[in-house]
């Protein structure tokens, strides 16, 4: 008899392309193994998830909000809605384990499935651990951590360092430079910078390159430049001005991306794996409002060790583009950034999270 796995999670792509590697591992090493996705209605994981060819089925549920006490009014009717659904598609699935790879529906997925005595699995993509994982961590089977360090928010005994999950796509990359700049109609003579906020845009990266788009153009800097929706009108003005410049909401085709780019602005979630597999120079711009603060923790860890660059979002606007032009002038210091983050990439990380699952499962 197949066995049957829930996948929870979702919200950015952070979470979806780790989530969705995991589910190709399984399935690589059991194919008839059948995978459901459980995500939050609204989100992103509703549409990227059947378009990578698996179910998802959405529950009704948010995350406490930060910024506005008053919105989090009816959290407490959210959550109970949101566990009533999922009981109903345990009854219907009965899933032998349920993996949780953050975002909000992660919580009460694997909370239900512990009540159940159900194996849960959690893979934790921070180097700060939110307080959901933290909590569901004290009863899951095992944890899989992106970082080392993290016995301080999981118990050791059930705590595997195994990295993060990299999409397949780029890590196949042997797509030369030539080739990603033809793939976004740009011209191989100029220094190439990819700006990528996340799969949902970052607004002080966009200001930021939106104000210095003419000494960026002016100085030979091409880019790259991935908008999210909020931004995607104003950008493309810039692009029908410069040849040099490439805009777009989404960028479906990363491989090509990081194939053309010469230095990689990013913010500090789980993009920051890949960007340790692709060995690019970097600088983060960490999200300030992640929870516990966690994208510059994320950063700081790769700033330590001479592997990136990072910048404040405070202070993107007065010190992102200068910090371009200049590292763009120095070839010494492209070279150790890539050196000393290309050593810090794991690209087995799927495969040794599928095989910990399917081993506790197999008994």
């Amino acid at each position: 008899m197949s066995k049957r796995i829930i996948i929870a999670g979702g919200g950015t792509g952070g979470h979806i392309f780790p989530a969705l590697a995991i589910a190709n591992a399984l399935k690589k090493n059991e194919p008839g193994m059948d995978i459901l996705f459980v995500g939050a209605n609204g989100k992103m994981e509703m549409d990227k998830i059947p378009e990578a060819g698996y179910p998802i089925i959405g529950i009704d549920i948010a995350g406490y909000n930060r910024s506005s006490l008053i919105k989090n009014f009816t959290l407490p009717y959210k959550l109970v809605k949101s566990f009533l659904q999922v009981r109903r598609i345990f009854q219907s699935f009965n899933p032998q384990a349920a993996i949780g790879v953050g975002g909000y529906s992660t919580f009460p997925v694997l909370r239900y499935a512990q009540a159940r005595g159900i194996p849960t699995f959690i893979h934790e993509s921070n180097s700060f651990a939110g307080k959901s994982n933290i909590l569901l961590g004290r009863k899951a089977t095992r944890i899989f951590a992106a970082s080392d360090g993290m016995e301080k928010f999981f118990p050791a005994a059930r705590l595997i360092h195994t990295g993060n999950p990299v999409r397949k796509q780029v890590l196949a990359n042997r797509i030369p430079r030539e080739e990603g700049l033809a793939f976004f109609g740009l011209d191989p003579q100029y220094t190439t910078v990819l700006v990528t906020g996340g799969s949902l845009g970052a607004r002080s990266l966009n200001e930021a390159i939106d104000a210095g788009i003419p000494l960026l153009v002016k100085s030979g800097i091409q880019l790259i430049w991935q908008t999210g929706k909020s931004h995607t009108v104003q950008a493309a003005a810039h692009a029908v001005e410069s040849r040099l410049i490439w805009t777009g909401e989404f960028i479906s085709g990363m491989e090509y991306a990081y194939a053309a780019a010469d230095i990689v602005v990013s913010r500090s979630g789980s993009v920051l794996y890949e960007l340790c597999a692709v060995r690019k120079p970097v600088i983060f711009v960490p999200y300030p409002h992640a929870a516990e603060d966690h994208q510059t923790v994320n950063a700081q860890n790769l700033v330590k060790k001479k592997a990136a660059l990072m910048i404040a979002d405070k202070d993107a606007g007065d010190k992102l583009v200068s910090e371009i032009l200049r590292l763009a002038k120095n070839k010494p210091e492209q070279e150790v950034l890539k050196e000393n983050i290309g050593k810090l990439a794991i690209t087995d990380a799927d495969e040794k999270i599928a095989s910990e699952i399917l081993k506790t499962l197999n008994g």
